[in-house]
């Protein structure tokens, strides 16, 4: 069996959005309570609270609270559960601290807001184009998409923004997909380019961050100079909330299309296993790694590759970039330089070419594209082109 998710956007009216407020509210303060009273019970006991515990005291907490009545039961416990998750995780840390894994530990905070509420189980229906949330009422979604399977939780979302989001599970079974049977193919992640594949194929870098960095500083600055509280800062605040996820809806839009395309176009994908976290400490390269988005690029193509009949695999990046792809002999080479020229045979390739090959031949599979076929040059795809692509990936 698979879960599978599906985003829909949402339309509530103006008195449902006032109870999904309202609601969140509650949820907030429960959630600070039972943390405050996981605290007490520790330091009395010397125990972990229970997530049986927390329903229980929930059920005190309703009775005390007429108000809590008003959200569905599940939707208190799913409460409960983040509580108990967040507990869990933070001694997870500190385990993985002892064996001498460099991480924070983290404990559970308070919250300041809660921006969605899950329904686990019950306390839903579906339609076509409704959804009916139990203590909510009937509210209008997008439903651009078949929901395949059964649905198992729903969950709505308020983004900062002001925007809401319908996120339903559904399970399904996971059926075996044979191999498209299509060529193999190398990646090489990059900022100047997005992505050189072993065949001489490049995807160009949309830069989407670049493209409205100036117009995001300015409402950055009209935020900055706000007065805090007032309803003026509200709306500045949302005006650079909808900036960003401008930006964050058209990164997903280009990696979801370039994912799809290369794992309808290869039945095997190798990528380097790279330590994004790491690389974003670099201070010059920070804000363009992560625009760049490598972790989701990657998460895209293995969840889409099941389906598709391909497969991904992740390789150790050492010396990829410094090792000629040719006879193997591994040399130094600078950032600033774009080409890898061989001291040994004399080869001379586009170094994110080259790394693309090493890629491929450390993931096993040497010798899927012959040196004396590859371009000496490469074609590089404009990023608005991606989507076009569809199956037209050839070697060049």
């Amino acid at each position: 069996m698979q879960m599978l998710a599906y985003k829909f956007r949402a339309y509530p009216s103006k008195v449902r959005q006032a109870i999904l407020d309202r609601q969140m509210q509650l949820a907030k303060s429960l959630y600070n309570t039972l943390l405050e009273k996981s605290l007490q019970h520790y330091k009395e006991t010397k125990k972990t609270f229970t997530r049986y515990e927390m329903n229980k005291w929930i059920t005190q907490i309703k009775r005390e609270n007429p108000e809590f009545k008003s959200m569905h039961s599940q939707v208190l416990q799913n409460v409960a559960d983040r509580v108990s998750k967040s507990y869990n995780n933070f001694f997870c840390r500190i385990r993985a601290r002892k064996t001498g894994k460099k991480l924070k530990v983290g404990f559970p905070r308070y919250k300041s807001y809660v921006s969605s509420l899950t329904y686990p189980q019950f306390g839903f229906r579906m339609s076509r184009k409704t959804a009916q949330l139990s203590g909510v009422g009937s509210i209008n979604f997008v439903n651009h998409r078949e929901i395949q399977g059964k649905t198992k939780t729903l969950t709505i979302k308020k983004a900062k923004s002001g925007e809401w989001y319908i996120t339903i599970s559904a399970e399904t079974e996971a059926a075996p997909v044979p191999s498209n049977k299509k060529t193999e193919v190398g990646i090489d992640l990059g900022l100047r380019d997005y992505t050189t594949l072993s065949n001489g194929i490049k995807i160009q870098n949309p830069r989407l961050l670049d493209k409205s960095l100036n117009k995001l500083r300015k409402a950055q600055r009209g935020l900055s100079r706000r007065k805090k509280g007032g309803k003026n800062r509200r709306k500045a605040a949302l005006k650079v909330a909808r900036i960003s996820e401008g930006i964050s809806r058209q990164r997903n839009d280009f990696l979801h299309k370039l994912s799809h395309n290369l794992v309808n176009s290869y039945s095997f994908i190798a990528y380097e296993k790279l330590n994004i976290k790491g690389m974003a400490g670099n201070h010059h390269l920070a804000r363009s790694i992560n625009d760049a988005s490598w972790s989701h690029f990657i998460q895209y193509l293995c969840y889409k590759a099941e389906s598709a009949g391909c497969k991904v695999v992740g390789v150790n990046p050492r010396n990829t970039t410094k090792t000629c792809s040719k006879c193997g002999n591994v040399q130094n080479i600078e950032l600033s330089e774009r080409t890898f020229n061989c001291k040994n045979c004399g080869m001379s390739m586009d170094r994110d070419l080259n790394a693309a090959i090493n890629i491929l031949s450390t993931a096993g599979h040497a010798g899927s594209y012959a040196l004396e076929d590859l371009p000496s040059t490469s074609k590089t795809v404009d990023a608005r082109r991606v989507v076009e692509l569809g199956t037209t990936y050839n070697r060049i």
